[in-house]
């Protein structure tokens, strides 16, 4: 197996382009488990751990650049503000030492359909940016996914940032798994509200080939009274929209009956939540 260190992205885009099978590793908390389990077995590994540049951040002026390799424990202490759902996810993920070396860039990359950072990604409508020595290129977090664990990347491109919209009111994420900590989500919903726009963003973890959006729950929300406190039947309808939104099946973590139910509970409370933090602010 052949293992490349670059230290700058110019070095590792330029590997990559010359060795386009190479398969990136920062964390490893995808990649080495697969290894270690004999699952893949990659001719080269492209270990981006010394590229300075994907473990920053910094402020725009319509959000936050967040750097596809800074760890989720940095993300929640240093970003959380700033990116308050993926914050929230950032802290359901794994151990602390998970969170410690895993990342958003990471998540992407392997472009599973349970991957924690998802659904806020597509609830806030961030962008994600993607780089080669051919150019860099952003694509909204909405299209990149293509199927299970297939994105938009070309085999010479990397994730090298994602672009977190400024938030415009209360987000929320929450997740079910067989445990509370380690564990691969059975479904996850996340939800961010635009309170200057009247709208609710929507993001279906691990309920579909892909990450998914809940279009008709997002109309239903945008429709609603945004003077008027969140009545608890409109809550209930937002969960039916998005259980309707889900195309999941059955596996080891669950069956698709289950995740129905669960997506639908998970959508109501956390639309309540976000609504009661909105109505608390003073915004109404």
């Amino acid at each position: 197996m052949e293992f490349m260190r670059p230290t700058t992205l110019a070095e590792a885009l330029a590997m990559k382009a010359a060795t386009p099978e190479a398969v990136p590793i920062a964390g490893g908390t995808d990649v080495m488990v697969e290894i270690n389990f004999d699952k893949r077995r990659p001719g080269a590994l492209l270990d981006l751990s010394s590229v300075a540049e994907l473990s920053a951040w910094d402020l725009r002026d319509d959000g936050t650049r967040i750097g596809a390799a800074l760890p989720y424990a940095r993300v929640i202490a240093e970003v959380g503000e700033r990116a308050p759902g993926l914050a929230a996810a950032a802290r359901t993920v794994g151990s602390p030492q998970i969170r410690n070396r895993g990342s958003v860039g990471g998540n992407l990359g392997s472009a599973s359909p349970a991957g924690d950072a998802h659904p806020p990604l597509l609830a806030d409508g961030s962008t994600v940016e993607i780089a080669s020595v051919r150019g860099t290129r952003t694509v909204p977090a909405r299209e990149f996914f293509t199927g299970p664990k297939k994105s938009v990347l070309e085999p010479d491109e990397l994730v090298t940032a994602v672009l977190v919209p400024a938030p415009r009111g209360p987000q929320q994420f929450a997740k079910v798994g067989t445990r509370n900590a380690m564990v691969i989500a059975v479904c996850s919903f996340a939800v961010a509200l635009d309170t200057e726009a009247l709208t609710v963003g929507t993001g279906i973890g691990s309920a579909g080939p892909t990450p998914l959006r809940a279009v008709e729950a997002e109309r239903f929300a945008a429709g609603l009274d945004w003077d008027a406190d969140l009545p608890e039947s409109a809550a209930r309808r937002f969960g039916d929209l998005v259980a309707q939104a889900a195309r999941p099946i059955d596996d080891v973590r669950g069956t698709a009956a289950y995740r129905r139910h669960a997506l639908g509970v998970l959508a109501r409370r956390t639309l309540t939540w976000a609504w009661a933090e909105y109505r608390r602010s003073g915004c109404a």
